[in-house]
């Protein structure tokens, strides 16, 4: 019988070590949300107010994630990392939104006078 307890020890053994173990340093999403939050704020996320706050959470959530994992929190620090890249993935998006509207009024002025043009040639009546 105590040789079955003894055997069954040893075998989970290495399953217990490695459950105590904690999560890896999660270097490859920092790595993204630092890439996200560098990309959302070369694109001007910092001029463009609806973006302002989402860039802001995005810095402010990364800089909490570089504490957890100096403290081996990484857990937390994953955590934290996986909505730092969805704040800055949003901050780049309502920057691209802003240059989008701003693509389309210009398009649409332009429309309009070529229209003018065309109308004043008589190639429309």
């Amino acid at each position: 019988m105590s040789k079955l307890i003894f055997s069954i020890m040893i075998a989970a053994a290495p399953l217990v070590w490695g459950a105590c173990g904690g999560a890896p340093p999660p270097t490859q999403r920092m790595a993204d949300a630092q890439s996200s939050e560098r990309t959302a704020r070369e694109l001007g996320a910092n001029s463009v107010p609806s973006a302002q706050l989402s860039l802001k959470l995005a810095q402010d959530q990364i800089a909490e994630a570089k504490k957890a994992m100096a403290d081996d929190e990484n857990a937390r620090a994953d955590s934290l990392l996986i909505r730092a890249k969805a704040d800055a993935e949003l901050a780049l998006a309502q920057t691209r939104e802003v240059g989008a509207k701003v693509g389309v009024a210009e398009a649409v002025e332009e429309s309009t006078e070529q229209k003018d043009t065309n109308v004043g040639q008589g190639a429309v009546k």
